[in-house]
């Protein structure tokens, strides 16, 4: 048995049509591309889904089993994109077992993803889908026009460039320009940073979770909700002692701030980690081995954090000469769990890995 694949890396698919991956068959292949169609006709991916039903067909014609399957990832294209698609691709195999697959592609991008099929089954070539365009309509303004027409490209572009134009004009407006540069670099820094390390997607998808869990009356959503008000209660209690203490210094203010806040925001990831255990447990009859290298390394991390918070104060003379091998201690005791768990992740990762000897070979 074969399989074509089509590859919708930014899930174009499930944002403009509603259609969830992965979609399997050739009607529900057909019936998302014509979705797709009406929602975006100048989709290209909609061209690349008809195509895979094409070459599905032709394969079969030859006498060959063959099935036409279409992955979809993550708006955010990247880390989090290439791990729906890889998930959803085991899925896939899982029930339709393959020797061979096939690739359709409609770009480049897409084919970013060849090493993570080919890490699963054997392919056999990528197909690539060329669309004619008039050369009428492919002038430069005309195709600036339509990019930025691409939600992905204007939260990349054009938002960046709002922004520095908001915060100036009111800071200029205000007359305190430098106020406003200084708001500026802050905003850009955050903002970079969530894009570079993917967290707004993160957090969408947590939230998307979120939902899920309230409607479905999981013990996540519960667990989570508590997770969130204890991270609320440790910026309380942070800030109550942060503001008991108006004669100290900045630095030490913000020590005990970190001091009170610290426990309860590593508590809320414990509870966090807890209610997806529950939930995976309660789905699949076992907890995730993830639990255990989380669990690990929240402890570590709250030994390093407290250890660094009591060192400071001991350099600061906030702390006597006798704390200093306790201090020492917890650090040393933190680095070692989060270094053991960081090991404990590759060695389940490795035995995962390995071939399962009771096993049969999908064919």
């Amino acid at each position: 048995m074969r399989l074509v694949v089509c590859v919708d890396r930014d899930d174009d698919l499930g944002r403009k049509a509603g259609v969830e991956g992965p979609v399997v068959g050739r009607s529900n292949v057909l019936d998302a591309a014509l979705k797709l169609g009406t929602a975006d006709p100048e989709d290209a991916d909609t061209n690349a889904m008809f195509a895979a039903v094409k070459l599905h067909d032709e394969i079969e014609a030859s006498g060959e089993r063959c099935e036409v399957v279409v992955l979809t990832g993550s708006p955010k294209v990247g880390v989090l994109s290439d791990r729906k698609v890889a998930e959803q691709f085991d899925r896939v195999l899982a029930d339709h077992p393959a020797k061979a697959a096939h690739l359709v592609s409609d770009g480049a991008e897409d084919e970013y993803l060849f090493p993570i099929l080919m890490s699963r089954i054997r392919v056999d070539g990528v197909h690539r889908v060329f669309i004619r365009q008039s050369p009428t309509i492919e002038s430069t303004y005309y195709t600036i026009v339509r990019a930025l027409k691409d939600p992905k490209l204007r939260a990349k572009t054009v938002l960046p460039f709002a922004l520095v134009l908001l915060i100036l004009g009111i800071a200029a407006a205000s007359g305190v320009i430098w106020w406003g540069v200084i708001g500026l670099a802050i905003l850009l820094g955050v903002y970079l940073i969530f894009w570079t390390f993917d967290i707004d997607e993160a957090i969408i998808e947590s939230i998307r979770s979120a939902s899920r869990d309230a409607r479905t009356g999981s013990v996540a959503f519960g667990l989570g909700t508590l997770a969130v008000a204890f991270v609320g209660v440790g910026f309380l209690q942070g800030y109550n002692s942060y503001q008991n203490y108006p004669q100290e210094i900045p630095l030490v203010r913000i020590l005990l701030f970190l001091e009170f806040a610290l426990i309860w925001w590593l508590a809320a990831a414990e509870i966090w980690e807890t209610g997806r255990a529950i939930r995976w447990y309660l789905a699949r009859g076992r907890l995730p081995r993830s639990y255990p290298i989380a669990t690990t390394s929240i402890i570590g991390m709250g030994f390093v954090g407290y250890g660094i918070v009591f060192l400071v104060q001991y350099i600061e003379s906030y702390a006597t000469p006798a704390q200093l091998p306790a201090i020492v201690a917890g650090l040393a005791v933190g680095v070692a769990l989060i270094v053991g768990a960081g090991v404990l992740s590759q060695y389940l990762k490795n035995r995962a890995s390995l071939p399962d000897p009771g096993g049969s070979t999908p064919g």
